[in-house]
């Protein structure tokens, strides 16, 4: 458990999190009807059949390691792709066909390579200004994110996922959310043929790294009721589960922004996916 200057720390975060309670819009994928849920399995197989190939950035975080292992359950695609700063190690038999490019971020037009023949990019890249400082923070966040979008977009991915958070806003007085939101909008201007948003509230999982202000948050969102709790804050499995539901379904708008009521939706649609 986090000692008493982490629980101090851990409480700033848990009020900027009540900061964030205010009415979001429903946005695609909220309220799944019943058919759009019973024809999940057959998009699924449908978009296997593709054989599309994918990269996903930010592989060695949580939500970026959740992400792969569903990928690689579901089989969705015939090729996939980490790009990070090194090379993960992986004993499952799943892993071993797993494509590595080892990049340096600060140097990344060098490695422009990495984002050949890609039809689909994820992005989990993130930090935080506890760990890397305010100027860390931005350069990860937002700074290798751009640069990451730009390089897929000219290597030809045509569809950009990104991770951000509920709250993002670019004209936020939140570092955080502030640097969020234009990272949103700087890469909602490269047109990719479809880019998708997704904004969750706290994450919960446990993670392998101490953020104790994220561990305040998940005893004190999981206290509330569910109805509460499913709009501020997502299991990192039913974030992933929306992620890749989004995927396969038809695209109708360029962009589309997917708030933490509609993760919970596509995120649990489809029961056939084994917990």
């Amino acid at each position: 458990m986090p000692g008493a200057a982490a629980l101090g720390a851990a409480a700033v975060a848990a009020v900027g999190a009540l900061l964030l309670l205010r009415p979001e819009d429903a946005g695609p994928g909220a309220g799944l009807s019943m058919a759009e849920t019973q024809a999940l399995p057959k998009l699924r197989e449908d978009f296997r059949m593709q054989k599309k190939s994918v990269f996903i950035l930010g592989a060695s975080g949580e939500t970026g390691r959740v992400l792969l292992k569903e990928i690689l359950e579901q089989n969705l695609f015939s090729k996939v792709t980490l790009i990070g700063r090194r090379k993960l190690t992986f004993e499952e038999e799943a892993y071993k066909n797993v494509n590595q490019e080892v990049v340096d971020f600060e140097k990344l037009d060098d490695y422009a390579s990495a984002f050949q023949g890609h039809d689909v990019g994820f992005c989990c890249l993130g930090t935080t200004k506890a760990k890397a400082g305010a100027e860390g923070f931005v350069r990860v966040d937002r700074d290798y994110v751009l640069k990451s979008a730009e390089l897929a977009k000219t290597a030809g991915c045509k569809h950009f996922n990104l991770l951000s958070s509920r709250g993002a806003d670019k004209s936020s007085k939140f570092l955080y959310l502030q640097v969020k939101g234009e990272v949103e909008a700087r890469v909602e201007e490269l047109k990719f043929d479809r880019y998708s948003v997704f904004r969750p509230g706290v994450l919960l999982c446990d993670r392998q790294e101490s953020r104790p202000g994220e561990w305040l948050a998940r005893k004190f969102f999981g206290s509330l009721p569910n109805s509460w709790a499913s709009g501020l804050s997502v299991p990192m499995v039913t974030l992933v589960r929306a992620m890749l539901n989004n995927l396969v379904r038809p695209g109708d708008q360029q962009m589309e922004v997917l708030e933490s009521k509609a993760i919970h939706s596509l995120g649990k649609a489809d029961s056939s996916l084994k917990l």
